[in-house]
């Protein structure tokens, strides 16, 4: 005599009615929200990446900026072309506009205010073009415990003496 297994009748399946319904549930908001947050992290670091570009295109600005012989201080005119390059860089940018610094400053001594700079590699100076935006947390409010509100790009070139 050999045993057959019964079938199974209604009343003996087992009641999984919704078990799947709530797995899925389950691994959607675990996906969405590694979702949600690879591609808010993808944006900031684009915009991050975007103020740097913008520094450091106003600071090759300084650099390019060709000085007319008119015998006067020439560092007023390298900083206001390097802001000016440095905002049209950021030009529309999503949320409130880039605030923009550029200054001619002497890295040894740290004067910013009235350089003297010089030929000699001690009385040298440089361009800092400093780019800092704000409101990342009205662009992306779901996540403003874990990103900055503000992000900054900064770049610095030698000058010549000239």
């Amino acid at each position: 005599m050999s045993f057959m297994p019964r079938a199974a009748t209604p009343s003996r399946r087992p009641r999984q009615r919704g078990v799947y319904a709530v797995e899925f549930a389950l691994v959607f908001l675990v996906f969405f929200a590694l979702l949600y947050a690879t591609l808010c992290y993808g944006l900031v670091l684009s915009l991050r990446l975007g103020l740097q570009n913008a520094a450091e295109d106003g600071a090759r600005a300084a650099l390019r900026y060709q000085v007319v012989p008119n015998g006067g201080s020439q560092w007023p005119l390298r900083q206001a072309e390097a802001a000016r390059v440095a905002g049209l860089r950021t030009a529309g940018w999503p949320v409130a506009a880039p605030q923009i610094v550029a200054q001619v400053c002497q890295p040894q001594s740290g004067n910013c205010s009235n350089p003297n700079c010089q030929a000699g590699w001690a009385q040298r100076c440089q361009i800092v073009v400093t780019v800092t935006a704000g409101g990342l947390h009205q662009l992306l409010p779901m996540f403003v415990f874990a990103l900055p509100d503000v992000l900054v790009g900064q770049a610095s070139m030698l000058l010549d003496a000239s």
